[in-house]
Parts: C-alpha cells; structure tokens; sequence
C-alpha cells in the first residue's frame, strides 16, 4: 500500500438503499430519523440531514427487495476523479460512466470484489434551501427543525463483504482510502476492516459475511452532535414502534457511541455520537484488533450481538 495519504477522494456522498415498503420506510426516515425530502425522480425520494451540503445523504429506491443499490464518493477535483478512474479501469472493475441523477452530474461507476456498486463523481448538486428550511446561520445547509431524531449528517457505512482481505487491499487502490483499524482473527484472516479517504476515523468499513451471499449491505448512519442525543434517539425509537437491535453503547473500535435499529423494509441504521476522533497523523498505523480481545465486547463490556453477524439486507438465501 502506498504509504503517502490520497486525497484524491474527498468524502462519502451518499446511498442508494432498497426498500420493499416505500412509503413505510419514507415516513420512518422522514418523521422519525429526521431526514428531509429534498427531490423525486422515478421510484426514488432523495433526502438529507440538515447539514449536509449536497442535494442529498440517502436516495431511497422501491424495489422488490432491500439493501444497497450503490455508494457514492465525490471527488475533490476533476483531476481527481480522472485519477481515481484511470487507477480504477486498471484494476479491471470498471463499470463506466453515467449521465448522473438529480442529486450530481457524471459519475463513474464500477464494483468491489464483493460486487457491491460505487460511483464517483465531483460535479454534484449544491443544496438550496427554499425560504421554509432557510437557517438562522448562514454557514450552515439547513436549520435545525427537531423533527424526530434530527441527524445533523452522514457519517459512514458498513457493508459485508465474503473475503475483507480482498477489501483491504481494493479499498485504498480504487479511492485512496487508508485502512484506520482492523480485526484479524487467529487464522490469519480478516474478520472487519475500517477505511477512510480523509481526516475522519472512518468513512465505510467491512465486515465478514457469515453466509454465502455477496453484495449485501450492513447499516448506514448517520450522526448527531452529543451522546445525550443518541439516548434521546432510543426514545424516540421506542415511541415509534422502531425495533432496537443493540445500544446505546460505546464501540471499542472507533470509539463510536452507537445505536442501532432497523427500518421498516429490515435496513439497518446506525444514530451515532462519531465525529470527535479525527486521524490526523499522516502516517498513521493501522490499529489491529485480535480475535481474543473481540471477544471481550465493546468498550465497556457489552457483548456484540449475534444478529450483527447475521443480519444484513437483502436477507441470505
């Protein structure tokens, strides 16, 4: 791996998740998470948090199942964007290019080893806000309007994956991301791995698949300012019928103080207190996690559920 940080890839921009009950899941991201709907296009509503300064966090597609349909990455630069496709048509998992949609302009598409898909693209659609959703501050997208859980933003993403070490040497070839921390189990192999392309701990991270299925997604999610609006949140999850699979907690790796549901369709979302640990240092050291010291739990001892290893959408055959 290249040891000199890559910033060719600025920071994640947003999902693509499938739900097989649309307007259940709209209301669930809408009045409950907090998202605002800021678009339509075909089956799909575009959303966002309130300071996220693109068009949209989350493009929420109906579909005859669930999970994700792609990720995607703006670029810092049009220079960056050609550098990433060149690297990436290299490596021969390149899709192509696409016209792009209501929320950015052309994007270039291509697959992981896992076949999950990303694009990347840096033409993208600043957010406007109409004069209803104008903020008091200036230097911020959108005022703060306390609807449900109120996430400011998106955070990261997990998703599973067949083989992480196959992962953890594609990751920081096709984006330039830097591998943050890592679980390597007693055989050798890699039970999760956490990356990052800038000075977050971590933007997406992949974790085993315990079944034979690829391509499949474990969470999104999205963050809040203080661990007393992750408490909040799990109020306000049990209010609304919302099932809570674990938390709140705090994560051993990363640190995360997590909280984690599932919406309607069986998506898993994560409301999370992550932005305060940032990875500064340019020649950070991976941090690797034994299978021994897993085994413990999270940071104060919670075991991990066994439904975190399991679950994951769409449902395995």
């Amino acid at each position: 791996m290249n040891s000199e940080p890559c910033f060719d890839i600025a920071h994640l921009g947003h999902v693509e998740m499938l739900t097989n009950k649309p307007q259940e899941s709209l209301d669930f991201f809408v009045n409950v998470l907090g998202l605002t709907e800021s678009g339509r296009e075909g089956d799909s509503v575009y959303l966002r948090a309130f300071d996220d300064y693109e068009f949209h966090s989350l493009k929420l597609t109906a579909s005859n199942t669930t999970g994700v349909a792609h990720i995607g990455y703006r670029a810092s630069s049009e220079q960056g964007l050609a550098r990433r496709v060149a690297a990436i048509e290299k490596m021969g998992c390149g899709i192509g290019w696409t016209g792009g949609d209501l929320g950015h302009g052309k994007s270039y598409r291509f697959h992981d080893p896992d076949n999950h898909i990303f694009e990347i693209y840096f033409d993208t659609k600043k957010y406007q806000a109409p004069q209803a959703e104008k903020p008091a501050l200036k230097n911020q997208a959108q005022r703060y309007h306390g609807r449900g859980v109120g996430v400011r933003r998106i955070d990261h993403l997990n998703l599973l994956a067949q083989d992480v070490a196959k992962i953890r040497e594609f990751m920081p070839a096709a984006l330039g991301s830097r591998v943050t921390e890592e679980i390597q189990l007693n055989d050798g192999t890699f039970g999760g791995c956490w990356f990052t392309v800038n000075n977050k701990s971590y933007d997406i991270a992949y974790t085993r698949d315990h079944t034979k299925a690829r391509g499949r997604f474990h969470h999104v999610t999205y963050a809040v300012d203080q661990r007393e609006h992750v408490l909040r949140a799990a109020d306000i999850f049990l209010e609304n019928g919302v099932f809570i699979e674990t938390g709140p907690h705090k994560h051993a790796i990363q640190q995360t103080f997590f909280l984690y549901v599932y919406e309607p369709a069986g998506n898993r979302v994560e409301v999370a207190n992550a932005g305060a640990r940032l990875i500064i240092d340019p020649d950070w050291k991976t941090v690797t996690w034994t299978e021994t010291e897993r085994k413990k739990g999270q940071a104060w001892g919670l075991k991990t559920i066994e439904s975190f290893h399991t679950h994951g959408t769409p449902p395995a055959e």
